[in-house]
């Protein structure tokens, strides 16, 4: 297997059409943890649209890889990927059952943000996490994340207008706020 970056737990790899039936099973199993976060595609024509959109030149997508066994732990997508001044885009997450505490959505996510931030030349990822969702809250705090903001009825998820909190990480560190 390649893949595009590796750590002692977990490895990331782009989605291939080949993988379908293990991420639709993966989404399948892992429906109640994911519910209300986030919508997983749960269909190998789901997965297909879901492939068609990551391969855009806006956006990427990963799949976070278990080490040990090459099972899928998770996925990661960078949406919305802005180049020029901003050099940034939107991050999307989700670890899978049995995988989720494990630690491997941490790792990957980790894994993901290096490689957006070299390989890809990516300077902001933001993650927008519902204030409700402790586990995603958990990952951006410990991946070094900061919160910027909070956004009201902010995007449309499992039927409903939800709020977010607008977390961010960026490839320098923020520099300091001038003195007064």
């Amino acid at each position: 297997m390649r893949y595009l970056r590796t750590g002692a737990l977990a490895a990331i790899r782009r989605p291939r059409p080949t993988d379908a039936d293990e991420f639709v099973a993966a989404t399948r199993r892992s429906r109640d943890l994911h519910h209300p976060w986030l919508v997983a595609p749960t269909s190998a024509e789901e997965y297909d649209r879901y492939l068609a959109r990551i391969r855009r030149r806006d956006s990427a997508g990963y799949l976070i890889c278990d080490r040990a066994s090459g099972a899928i732990a998770g996925y990661v997508n960078i949406s919305g990927i802005v180049l020029g001044a901003l050099r940034g885009g939107f991050l999307g997450y989700a670890a899978f059952a049995p995988f989720s505490g494990t630690g491997h959505a941490s790792a990957g996510i980790a894994l993901v943000i290096d490689h957006a931030f070299t390989t890809a030349g990516l300077h902001r990822l933001e993650a927008n996490i519902q204030p409700g969702n402790e586990p995603s809250r958990r990952v951006a705090r410990k991946l070094g994340f900061r919160l910027e903001g909070f956004s009201p009825n902010y995007l449309f998820v499992d039927g409903e207008w939800r709020d977010h909190e607008r977390w961010a990480i960026t490839a320098l560190p923020t520099p300091p706020a001038p003195s007064a």
